[in-house]
């Protein structure tokens, strides 16, 4: 006699298994956020903010595993709230992206008007480049910006309630829902991991040096249209 609920757990681990690849992969505000960081920080904030990253869809966990995922999926204020906050944090990211080419700007602009010998030594600073330290005053660490960019981000939320509502079952352990959390987390943590060292290859960097501004410009411009897009959405 077959064991029908093996297989049943077993479908589902390979479900959750395939889901969760497919879902980490596909390009996002995740997927910018590691290729700015990696690119302008280097290779060791591009791993903390992979970190960042994955351990941000613990929050959705957290409370999806209490039950609560599916409570706060159907209230329409607790989606709205959670788009303004993740929609406001992404717009404010592709702007302070964009920030060195906007000072840039300004610099020239109050150079023409006043001749300010300080004015023109920041309007003559390259664009993508930055004062010491200010990156950081800005983002602050590279983990807490990964952290904010999945747990303000109501697409994860709803990819985590969906999957624990719709294809796990509600009879499967708590241990095993558990064990669904943190792969899921090590699989953000994994792939943005590798996406972080592969773009701070020495081949990679020899080969996108001089786009590298345009590609962090491109990067802010991405940030902050996907922003707008799920303001109005």
């Amino acid at each position: 006699m077959p064991d029908i609920t093996a297989d049943i757990r077993s479908m589902e681990i390979i479900a959750v298994g395939i889901i969760t690849v497919l879902a980490v992969i596909s390009p996002g505000p995740d997927f910018a956020m590691v290729t700015r960081i990696a690119l302008t920080r280097g290779r060791r904030a591009g791993i903390f903010c992979a970190i960042g990253i994955g351990s941000g869809v613990s929050v959705h966990l957290a409370y999806t595993l209490i039950g609560l995922g599916v409570l706060f999926a159907s209230n329409i204020w607790v989606l709205n709230s959670l788009r303004y906050l993740g929609a406001a944090y992404l717009i404010w990211l592709g702007l302070s992206a964009l920030w060195p080419d906007i000072r840039k700007l300004l610099g020239r602009a109050k150079a023409a008007n006043t001749m300010d010998v300080s004015a023109n030594i920041a309007a003559s600073q390259p664009a993508g480049t930055s004062a010491p330290g200010t990156d950081q005053t800005r983002n602050g660490s590279a983990f807490w910006v990964g952290f904010a960019c999945n747990a303000l981000n109501p697409k994860t939320m709803l990819f985590i309630v969906s999957l624990f509502s719709q294809v796990i079952s509600p009879d499967t352990p708590i241990i095993q829902e558990i064990g669904y959390g943190i792969y899921i987390a090590v699989c953000h943590m994994f792939w943005f991991g590798l996406v972080a060292i592969a773009l701070t290859l020495p081949a990679v960097q020899a080969r996108i040096s001089a786009i590298k501004i345009w590609i962090e410009r491109a990067v802010g411009l991405c940030l902050a249209g996907l922003g707008i897009k799920l303001l109005a959405s």
